[in-house]
This record gives C-alpha cells, sequence and structure tokens, in this order.
C-alpha cells in the first residue's frame, strides 16, 4: 500500500505542502480555524502518520526529552510527569520516563541510555552523587534542568520546593510541645530531605523553641515504625508530627491507627505532599502542598529555552516555590 504523503493531505484539504508542514508542527499563529479543520479532516480521511526520523534528520531533534525520577511511588513524582507531559505535548515533544529508585548506579546508566537515544534533553530528580557526570555533560551543552533537587557546585538550574518556607509555615501551625520531624534516609545528600531538617530547626530556632537532635529523625522505609517507637517512648513524647513525605505520611498513618492515638487531641499532624487521602480520611491531614504546574511550567520552559539555545536571563540557578498550606483537622 502506498504511504500517505504530505502532498496527499496538501490536495485532500485543497492547501499549500507548507501549510500542511505548519498544522503538523502546531505553528497556528497565521492559520484559520477553517484551514485547521480542513487539514485535520485531511489527515483523518487518509490516516496520515508524519515520517518521525525524516522530521528529526531534517531538524536535528528527535523531539524527545527524557525524564529521570527518583522514585515514581511518590505522589509528588506522579503528579509532576503529569503535568510535564502536559507542557511538552503543547511544543510536540514526546516523554521517555525512566525511575532511578534513589540509586546513583542506575541514575548514571538512564541518562547513557537516554543519550544513546539521542533525546534532546533532559529532566532529572539526581540522587546527588554524579556531580562528574553532570558536570561533564553541562560542559557539552547537553540541555538539562534539575527538579525537586540540585547539586552543589553544578551550574545546572534546578526547580524546586521552597523548604525552609515550608518548615517555617509547618511549625508556625503547631499549638502543642515537643515537635518531631521524620524524613527518609539521609544515606544520600537528597536535597528535600536534607533541607527540611535543617528547616525545621530555623523555624524552631527562630521562635526559642529548643532544638533536641532526638526529635529530628530520618530512616529507610522498613525502620521507619522502630523511629515512631523510639519517639514514643521519650520521657516527653512529641505533640505534633512533621511527615516530611508522602511515604513518611503513610507510615505515619498506619502507626496512629495500630497504636490507637487519636489526631489531634494525641498528636498533631503535618504532611508535606497533598496526597488524595489526606482530604478524606477522619480526622482530615494538614498538608503543605507543592505547585506542581507551576513548577512543570518552569521547568519545561528552561528545558526548551536551553534545547533552543535561547539566552537565559541572568537569574538564580535555585528556582524555590513557595508551598500551599492545606489546613484541616489534625492541626486544630
Amino acid at each position: 500500500m502506498k504511504k500517505t504523503t504530505i502532498a496527499d493531505v496538501a490536495r485532500y484539504a485543497n492547501v499549500s505542502n507548507s501549510t500542511v508542514s505548519q498544522y503538523l508542527n502546531k505553528r497556528y499563529e497565521y492559520m484559520s480555524t477553517e484551514t485547521r479543520k480542513k487539514i485535520e479532516e485531511a489527515v483523518e480521511a487518509l490516516q496520515y502518520r508524519p515520517n518521525l526520523m525524516a522530521r528529526s534528520l531534517k531538524q536535528k531533534s528527535t523531539f524527545t526529552i527524557g525524564i529521570i525520577v527518583a522514585n515514581i511511588i511518590h505522589d509528588f513524582s506522579t503528579k509532576i510527569i503529569n503535568a510535564l507531559e502536559a507542557e511538552f505535548d503543547k511544543k510536540g515533544f514526546h516523554m521517555i520516563v525512566c525511575n532511578s529508585a534513589d540509586n546513583p548506579k542506575k541514575e548514571r546508566e538512564h541518562v547513557e541510555t537516554l543519550l544513546e537515544k539521542q533525546v534532546d534533553g533532559l529532566i532529572v530528580f539526581p540522587t546527588g552523587e554524579n556531580q562528574n557526570l553532570y558536570i561533564r555533560l553541562n560542559q557539552q551543552k547537553m540541555p538539562i534542568v534539575f527538579i525537586d533537587r540540585f547539586i552543589e557546585d553544578v551550574a545546572i538550574p534546578a526547580v524546586l520546593l521552597d523548604n525552609f518556607s515550608a518548615m517555617d509555615m509547618a511549625v508556625e501551625q503547631f499549638q502543642k510541645q515537643p515537635l518531631a520531624i521524620v524524613t527518609t534516609s539521609l544515606a544520600l545528600p537528597i536535597t528535600p530531605r536534607v533541607e527540611r531538617l535543617e528547616g525545621f530547626r530555623q523555624a524552631l530556632r527562630k521562635r526559642d523553641l529548643p532544638i533536641d537532635e532526638r526529635y529530628i529523625k530520618n530512616g529507610d522505609p522498613s525502620e521507619i515504625e522502630e523511629i515512631f517507637n523510639e519517639l514514643f517512648a521519650l520521657e516527653q513524647p512529641p505533640r505534633g508530627i512533621i511527615a516530611a513525605n508522602d511515604r513518611i505520611a503513610q507510615e505515619l498513618m498506619v502507626y496512629i491507627k495500630k497504636h490507637n492515638l487519636h489526631v489531634p487531641d494525641d498528636l498533631q499532624v503535618i504532611a508535606v505532599d497533598d496526597v488524595p487521602y489526606a482530604k478524606f480520611i477522619t480526622p482530615s491531614i494538614t498538608t503543605l502542598q507543592q505547585p506542581i504546574l507551576p513548577m512543570a511550567q518552569k521547568s519545561a520552559a528552561l528545558l526548551l529555552a536551553k534545547i533552543k539555545k535561547e539566552q537565559l536571563p541572568h537569574e538564580p540557578q535555585l528556582y524555590r516555590f513557595t508551598p500551599i498550606l492545606m489546613e484541616r483537622d489534625s492541626t486544630i
């Protein structure tokens, strides 16, 4: 069967080849709604499929973005992937999503695989352990944007939550003392984990509250129950806990139910990341929501500007976004 061409579509729609080409590349600025409809109908009627290989060779682009997430099971990861896909789709780009599981070796392997596939750019949740790799790629002008995290001394722009503001906002909500914070393991220098713990200390210091490291905990998911046991075995158990990410929040909800703790009477709770169940369980959980859409829009805009070799304005390398407080029953 003869393959349908742009010329076939143009004849069917009674427009020029260049007009069809503009339509396929989503350049609609000077195209009437009627013309777009005619071309759309022609594409459908003739079952035209663009030759992506030819397009890539002609424009020296694969129109593909590589995304390396740290852990795809996190609520934030799935939401930001969805938002990024919508942003890149507007510009005719597709995505390949890889999951590093916070493993530096897997992260490096994913980077190498994506480069072999000749992606046009990378968005990465870095583990922090592949500094030399990113320095080399940055020197080679590979378009890269970090999200959720950054790496010290690597001049790659990063889009992330203002973790210090988040912790200040969280501590302000509690009416009971002492306060505790729990995050996942610090075996790797993961930016939000490190910054949220330090932000918690700063927020206590700002309010002249004591900083007791016994209430500042981190560990692997398998260790979290034991961490809560240690906290509630203290002479003064915490009256408020910040779950520094959605994994910790899940473990905390299980612990609260298992030990018949009453929220907020026995324990006030705030979780970072507005997981769907937070507003449905009883009592509902106060959360700090990451502004997903603005963060995705900024990440996509930065990467596309790098791909197009546009001169970026002289702005900070770190783009921090203020969290949104979703106040619910767990802190009242």
